[in-house]
């Protein structure tokens, strides 16, 4: 993620800095730049969705080059709310869940990079091709369900 940073005291991802008053101002403490942070396609992230949905993990998809340029980026929401359908893939502790949940391919959205804020887990690459038919099926196209 050009640019992008995690501060050193939340872990919240930003464009970094520190004390950022102008000229006459207070100085403010704002957040403290660390190293840069990547981001890749399969990997669990929380995110700051708009109102009603808010703080939750999503899968992100775009691929891994895309996320050098792009300001905005292909994910899908990540939810307990289980329904069984084809659509969904099951997500776990081993991907960095804290309990049962699934990415729901109906729920596919581009999100802008910003939305981003600390990275929770990855799918296991053994386990891409569950998203690909899922997405399959949350778009009819048959060839891949």
């Amino acid at each position: 993620m050009a640019g992008r940073v995690a501060c050193l005291r939340c872990g919240r991802m930003g464009a970094g800095g520190g004390d950022d008053a102008g000229p006459g101002e207070a100085r403010a403490r704002t957040h403290v730049a660390a190293e840069p942070v990547t981001v890749k396609q399969y990997e669990i992230w929380w995110a700051d969705l708009p109102q009603p949905v808010g703080k939750r993990p999503v899968l992100l998809l775009s691929r891994d080059a895309a996320y050098a340029y792009l300001h905005r980026v292909l994910a899908v929401e990540v939810t307990t709310r289980a329904r069984g359908i084809p659509q969904e893939v099951t997500l776990g502790k081993s991907e960095g869940m804290a309990r049962p949940c699934v990415a729901n391919l109906d729920n596919l959205r581009a999100i802008p990079k910003e939305a981003l804020r600390e990275r929770a887990g990855r799918l296991a690459g053994n386990r891409v091709q569950e998203i690909k038919r899922a997405m399959g099926h949350a778009l009819g196209w048959i060839e891949l369900a």
